[in-house]
């Protein structure tokens, strides 16, 4: 028997006005005309989805602030790489970021750009003969300053107060010389054969395990007293979301209360370990966790501008 088609004509209807609607024009975006400020800017932003959960990041980091809290940027080298050091930078001198957690090539590009005042290669033409990553000042100085006290102070601490007594002359472009000047825990969390200057000579694998196992540690006791205050991940895809969600736990199995703080996600494209072990369930007993997606070079500056715009004359800068 073949069978006949559902017949509408019977089907039920109700008003418009009785249905509940997700957006309404009160929630729209109202053009901005030349001139416009910062702040009328994201007013004019609608309110809806990432544009409400941008002003949501800003504020949480405004709010952190205010109360004395930890503002925590973790991120990938990209986030060196793409110019945007001068904009954390300005948020540490400002004590608004209290703290940093960085992977392994983040110290490369680091130390490069206080060095050099130029970084980034091309990977596919020195892969080809051999010579990627062979730049030997940035071996010799990243490995002979781990070695010589990461075991005791961290990798982040260590390269960082190197590049203070090396007066490099762009120093003050480093996040982790800035780190260390200001006295603000800067970690680095590294895989071994991850970086460039594990091909080198000087690696010490012993030094570079000691000094990164001792910035995990450090990294647990600034996300123990993350409660109220705000994490953030940029553009780290697996090593930073897997070390804070460890850190986290370790702190609260060492019976440090841990709760209600806001974990922000910022990223080109939505990753899974980001979105489980920053976004998720760091948050799942209390707080929020926020994703804002696209290009890191727009983003953060947007995001830095809107917080210290919600912030006013509180975010005002420490003497140098």
């Amino acid at each position: 028997m073949r069978m006949k088609p559902l017949d509408p004509k019977r089907a039920r209807t109700y008003p418009l006005r009785r249905r509940r609607s997700k957006v309404a024009t009160a929630a729209f975006a109202r053009p901005a005309p030349p001139g416009t400020s910062l702040r009328s800017f994201l007013e004019r932003l609608p309110r809806i989805l990432a544009a409400d959960e941008l002003r949501a990041a800003a504020r949480a980091i405004a709010d952190s602030h205010r109360r004395g809290g930890e503002v925590v940027v973790g991120m990938g080298a990209h986030v060196v790489k793409v110019g945007l050091s001068p904009v954390l930078i300005d948020l540490m001198e400002r004590g608004v970021v209290t703290a940093l957690a960085m992977n392994g090539a983040g110290i490369v590009h680091d130390f490069e750009l206080a060095y050099h005042g130029a970084t980034s290669e091309d990977v596919a033409a020195g892969l080809d003969d051999g010579s990627f990553g062979m730049a030997r000042e940035t071996g010799e100085f990243l490995n002979d300053a781990i070695r010589d006290s990461a075991a005791r102070v961290g990798i982040g601490r260590a390269v960082g107060e190197a590049i203070l007594r090396a007066r490099l002359p762009h120093r003050r472009l480093s996040l982790l010389a800035t780190a260390a000047r200001l006295d603000i825990p800067a970690t680095v969390h590294v895989g071994i054969g991850t970086d460039i200057i594990h091909m080198h000579p000087g690696a010490d694998g012993a030094a570079i395990g000691a000094g990164s196992l001792r910035d995990f540690h450090l990294l647990a006791a600034v996300v123990a007293g993350l409660s109220g205050g705000v994490f953030l991940n940029i553009g780290s895809a697996v090593i930073v979301p897997e070390v804070f969600v460890k850190a986290l736990n370790l702190a609260r199995n060492l019976r440090r209360r841990v709760r209600r703080f806001t974990c922000i996600d910022m990223d080109f494209m939505r990753q899974y370990r980001p979105q489980v072990n920053v976004v998720g369930r760091p948050t799942a007993g209390g707080g929020r966790g926020i994703a804002l997606t696209g290009h890191h070079e727009i983003m953060v500056p947007l995001l830095a501008a809107a917080a210290l715009d919600a912030l006013g004359r509180r975010a005002s800068q420490r003497p140098r």
